[in-house]
């Protein structure tokens, strides 16, 4: 999977018989960009309700360093 998509990309496809085209505004766009650049490990979910995001969730993930015995344990984010 590409990981280098953007939202332009997506909007030029071609829609099928039946879809219908929604515009998402800019704030909304930049909020989710925004939310994806700012996490380092994670996760970031959009929820949609009729057609409108009304939600984006940010999940990061934190691993505990595994130090071999004598070192102090420490949080890394990973």
């Amino acid at each position: 999977m590409s990981g280098n998509i953007k939202i332009a990309d997506v909007e030029e496809k071609q829609l099928s018989p039946g879809q219908t085209g929604r515009c998402i505004p800019m704030d909304v766009r930049q909020q989710i960009l925004r939310a994806i650049a700012n996490i380092e490990y994670g996760s970031v979910e959009v929820v949609v309700h009729d057609g409108k995001v009304v939600q984006i969730e940010c999940r990061e993930k934190i691993r505990v360093a595994r130090h071999p015995p004598g070192r102090t344990d420490s949080v890394k984010q990973s």
